[in-house]
């Protein structure tokens, strides 16, 4: 008798159901895992992106600096040596343009007059120092540093800075002295007297002298005649008859 050999009939049901079968893995144990593999892969992309970043910003500035035009490099390059030689505002104001020295050397000779004229008051038997301080600071007296600097500049296109910039400087620290010592003889300061204030108009005056003599005769004549006219206006007709100077005395 022939037996027929069939083979044997599997269904997936039985494979579900063995699987079911299986005991479920616990929730907490399962979260925990989609927890902690989140996590590493949120610190690894922060840091993935951080690197990106940082590569950006070098590859950036690496580009600017050899795309930067010859003339923005020269810019460069005149600022540092503004620099180095002194700032960049002193540069640009030492080239800006001045008025005429003839301008300035009136107003110079007359603040030494002026300058003088508290020596006067300082002579009186009761000197009053607050009119001293205010005569310091009134009319052209007020300018001094700027005229005076001025004409130490046209002194210096003439080879004659050192000594023209070091008059400056003595004169405007006599004024400095006088003036503190004025102030604290308004206050009746006994450690102040009129000997060292005396001193100090002195070094002023002759420092203004000594910075006219660096002005060109011609220049230093015209301004003399000017500050005379200024003093004396009723011989104006008589002795001015140049255009130009009593142009220049209309300015003052």
């Amino acid at each position: 008798m022939a037996t027929s050999t069939t083979p044997p009939l599997i269904s997936s049901e039985q494979f579900k159901f063995s699987a079911s079968i299986l005991p479920p893995l616990p929730l907490r144990f399962t979260a925990a895992n989609n927890k902690n593999h989140c996590r590493v892969r949120c610190a690894l992309s922060s840091n993935n992106w951080r690197e990106s970043r940082r590569l950006f910003s070098i590859s950036l500035v690496l580009s600017n600096l050899f795309l930067i035009p010859d003339r923005m490099l020269s810019s460069v390059q005149r600022i540092i040596a503004g620099a180095s030689a002194g700032s960049f505002l002193d540069k640009y104001v030492k080239k800006k343009k001045l008025d005429p020295l003839e301008v300035y050397v009136p107003a110079v000779i007359l603040t030494k007059l002026q300058i003088e004229d508290v020596g006067k008051i300082l002579e009186g038997s009761k000197p009053e120092y607050a009119t001293c301080r205010s005569l310091l600071r009134s009319g052209l007296a007020s300018s001094l540093r700027v005229n005076i600097r001025a004409v130490a500049q046209y002194a210096s296109e003439d080879g004659n800075g050192n000594i023209a910039f070091d008059n400056v400087d003595r004169c405007l620290r006599a004024l400095e002295e006088l003036d503190s010592s004025l102030l604290r003889a308004t206050r009746n300061d006994q450690g102040t007297s009129i000997e060292s204030m005396k001193t100090n108009i002195d070094t002023a005056v002759l420092a203004l002298d000594r910075l006219l003599q660096t002005v060109p005769a011609d220049v230093l004549a015209k301004g003399k005649a000017i500050a005379d006219a200024y003093i004396s206006p009723e011989v104006e007709e008589t002795e001015i008859e140049d255009p130009q100077l009593k142009q220049l005395e209309s300015i003052l």
